[in-house]
């Protein structure tokens, strides 16, 4: 497990900014977090070489985009054998509608977040893909209704 970085006062207002506002200039962040626009170069520039922070992105709309059926789909795997494990992980890489994997206790191996237009795209992938991975024994699907909540700011 990776060790935590310290993180002072003004790091934390800098971080706390970036997440709301990851394309803010260096000027106005300067601004609102009460530092000079150079000191918030080079801690933005240490927390990068920290790998506090990753690269800047822009959050898209599903919606918008024609990929608003958003289903999480909990995995059981035939076998626990560390290449099948491999194997089915390099396989949910190579699928862009898979956002999130995650490796998981209990009786589920994986829970994967998919992204698609509509039940018929899903449907493809479940039994065309997933279902038929040489690991997978079986999986249940659950299609989110409505997002009550969604962040990718972490708490602070």
């Amino acid at each position: 497990m990776m060790s935590s970085v310290h993180l002072d006062a003004v790091d934390r207002k800098i971080l706390k900014v970036l997440q709301q506002r990851g394309d803010i200039s260096h000027a106005a962040l300067a601004e609102e977090v009460g530092a000079s626009s150079a000191s918030c170069w080079r801690r933005i520039k240490a927390l990068e070489e920290a790998g506090v922070l990753g690269p800047t992105v822009r959050l898209l709309d599903p919606d918008r985009i024609g990929r608003g059926l958003n289903v999480f789909c909990q995995v059981r795997m035939k076998t626990h054998d560390p290449a099948a494990r491999r194997d089915f992980e390099r396989f949910v890489q190579r699928h862009e509608e898979v956002l999130e994997c995650y490796s998981m206790s209990g009786e589920w191996d994986y829970l994967i977040r998919v992204v698609v237009k509509d039940v018929k795209d899903y449907e493809q992938l479940l039994m065309q893909a997933i279902l038929t991975h040489e690991a997978v024994a079986n999986s249940s699907s659950h299609f989110a209704l409505k997002s009550v909540k969604y962040t990718t700011e972490l708490p602070l």
